[in-house]
């Protein structure tokens, strides 16, 4: 069984690839899926998720990470995300190669929002918002410009400033990128606004998304974790990557719970929008929003395309 390691992933799943094969995927149907998700012991803060995607006649993949929210913090600093993505083929059971789980979950977690954005924020967007300057937010950017080629300019906003700075130094290519300080006027002046942050309150505020912009929600993975506010849920049209697993998510269920949305406003997920079951932006003004959930069916994508040229 062959290993491939992060590098090796990062140079075989350009983006612009990666991109359509999500899209084309999200044309069938569902994979069988399932998943494990272990608390530490003692009520530590870490866990070892294990997600499981299984296409029939094709292949199985299983993703086994844990996360560990400080090991940012440990000297040397440590990846929170570590783990491996493996393949097998559905037929045999065979197994067929290993990868890095962290740059896999980077790849597909960046891709899917990209996806998002080309779904449905308008095409002429010039202006990107990264909130959060972590591991997985220069794959956002990369992903973005490639789904929406016609950025130009890229805002970095971080709690700590310094990180936001460094990761603005770091970009390369015609795309210009800037740490702010201001993030609510940054808000104001972006077309896309993408969060991949561990916040737990609000840091998007709804009234200052100007008409027509797409805000892509990546982080408040748990139910008690928060991107934007309710201003943001309401202003917006809501749609969701995929509907399994969408009640776990935090910038969906409190709102929920407080009674400003209903499961019901969430008007399609990527296997409505790509099989054209339903349509996503109707004008230019509308405010799109994206809760990215994520989930072993996208795993299963990503591992399968990587199989493929893996050869």
């Amino acid at each position: 069984m062959r290993y491939i390691d992060a590098q090796s992933v990062h140079e075989t799943l350009d983006y612009a690839s990666l991109i359509d094969a999500l899209e084309q995927a999200h044309r069938g149907v569902m994979p069988e899926t399932a998943n494990l998700i272990a608390d530490e012991p003692n009520g530590g803060a870490n866990k070892f998720v294990t997600l499981v995607g299984w296409q029939q006649k094709d292949v199985i993949a299983v993703k086994m990470v844990g996360v560990f929210p400080q090991n940012l913090s440990l000297t040397p600093p440590q990846a929170s995300v570590q783990g491996l993505v493996c393949v097998f083929d559905a037929r045999t059971g065979t197994p067929l190669l290993a990868a890095d789980g962290e740059a896999m979950t980077f790849r597909k977690t960046a891709a899917d929002s990209a996806l998002g954005a080309r779904l449905l924020a308008r095409q002429d967007v010039e202006t990107l918002l990264v909130v959060g300057a972590g591991g997985l937010a220069p794959h956002m950017i990369e992903a973005h410009c490639t789904a929406r080629p016609g950025i130009k300019r890229v805002l970095i906003w971080n709690r700590t400033h310094e990180r936001a700075k460094a990761l603005a130094l770091s970009i390369e290519g015609p795309t210009s990128a800037e740490a702010v300080n201001d993030l609510d006027e940054a808000v104001r002046l972006a077309d896309v606004i993408s969060c991949v942050t561990m916040a737990e309150e609000p840091l998007v505020k709804g009234r200052l998304l100007k008409p027509g912009a797409h805000l892509d929600l990546v982080g408040a993975y748990l139910p008690h974790m928060r991107e934007t506010d309710d201003d943001a849920m309401k202003r917006g049209t809501i749609f969701v990557d995929t509907r399994q697993g969408m009640e776990g998510a935090g910038d969906l269920a409190r709102p929920v719970r407080a009674g400003v949305i209903g499961w019901e406003d969430v008007q399609a997920d990527f296997f409505d929008l790509c099989a054209g079951r339903k349509t996503g932006r109707q004008s230019q003004e509308e405010i799109t929003v994206c809760k990215n959930v994520g989930g072993a069916h996208l795993d299963l994508f990503t591992a399968r395309l990587l199989a493929d040229r893996a050869g």
